[in-house]
């Protein structure tokens, strides 16, 4: 697929680059790398993102041309021959509003991602599951095809950030040595990484840390003799201290963090549902889990979930189900 990619990238002129709704660290990063590397090829490149990123996410976007769909997207998609589908394996995954305009986009289509079990909805599709992250997935596709050169410090930011929130800032089983390659690589042209980590996780609000306090010290739940932990945030809870979008990034790993927890789950209400955030280590996954039991999936060690009934409700049907999870180990 590398050599497709190559060969439609050099007839291709204006592209729109697409992620998933409720972007993370590697949709940003992988949609800005990819966005800057075109630059540098000479295309026209737009963004489209499904809604609006956390708050810590959005400086990284300030130096490129982009919407958020929710908000409004009024460009003729006439004028574009390609449709790059980022980070994601299923026209779902950019969310209900927009999944339509993905599945009938006139031209191109074209997947680049790293989820397991990809659906056929794109021409190209450049999928490898064994790669850490979408952004290092980014590096490889540019070194493969021999654009190496074209990767430059705007490139590479967007990919340091990917790889380092995908894998928990280089701790997670995903993590092999071609990622170390490739940060290599990035620090040798000049990424400053400290900057990127600094701007991702030293950015805490009072509020967002009294909220993270609360969840630990009053939400948190272990199961006796089970390696499993959670914790859950109501609508209510979240309101009370003044939650903002990315507050509760990284919770469901504390959770992970504890001594003889091997599975983690994190249960928290919205206006549409309740989304979950399944992690595990060791000999347990998750993905399966969750694609069975709670309309999700993702990876082996980390997988996302939903449920449209009450937060009370899906906590006891999880709660119900965890012998079947451990059981899959």
């Amino acid at each position: 697929m590398i050599d497709a990619l190559r060969l439609h990238l050099n007839k291709s002129q204006k592209v729109l680059i697409t992620t998933h709704k409720s972007p993370d660290g590697d949709a940003i990063g992988s949609v800005v790398s990819w966005y800057f590397f075109l630059k540098n090829m000479g295309k026209e490149a737009h963004i489209i993102i499904p809604d609006r990123p956390a708050d810590f996410l959005l400086p990284f976007l300030k130096d490129v041309e982009y919407s958020i769909f929710d908000q409004g997207f009024e460009q003729d998609i006439t004028c574009f021959d390609t449709l790059y589908c980022l980070d994601y394996n299923g026209a779902g995954r950019v969310g209900k509003d927009m999944e339509s305009f993905v599945l009938e986009f006139p031209e191109t289509k074209i997947m680049i991602d790293h989820h397991p079990h990809p659906q056929d909805f794109c021409e190209i599709m450049v999928s490898r599951p064994d790669v850490c992250s979408t952004a290092q997935l980014i590096f490889e596709c540019i070194e493969e095809m021999g654009f190496i050169h074209l990767l430059d410090v705007p490139v590479g930011n967007g990919i340091y950030l990917g790889m380092l929130t995908d894998t928990g800032s280089f701790r997670f089983p995903s993590v092999k040595a071609k990622t170390h390659e490739v940060l290599a690589y990035l620090l040798k042209i000049g990424v400053n990484h400290v900057q990127i980590h600094e701007a991702i996780y030293d950015v805490n609000t009072v509020s967002r840390l009294q909220l993270r306090g609360y969840a630990i010290a009053e939400k948190l739940e272990l199961f006796p003799g089970l390696p499993i932990g959670l914790i859950s945030l109501s609508l209510d809870e979240l309101r009370r201290f003044d939650y903002q979008k990315g507050d509760t990034e990284g919770l469901v790993n504390v959770i992970l963090s504890i001594e003889g927890i091997s599975i983690a789950a994190f249960f928290v209400e919205h206006e549409d549902g309740i989304k979950i955030s399944f992690r595990s280590k060791g000999k347990y996954f998750v993905n399966e889990f969750s694609a069975k039991n709670f309309m999700g999936g993702g990876h082996q060690y980390a997988a996302g979930g939903f449920s449209n009934d009450s937060l009370s409700v899906t906590i006891d049907r999880f709660r119900s189900l965890v012998g079947e999870l451990t059981q899959m180990a």
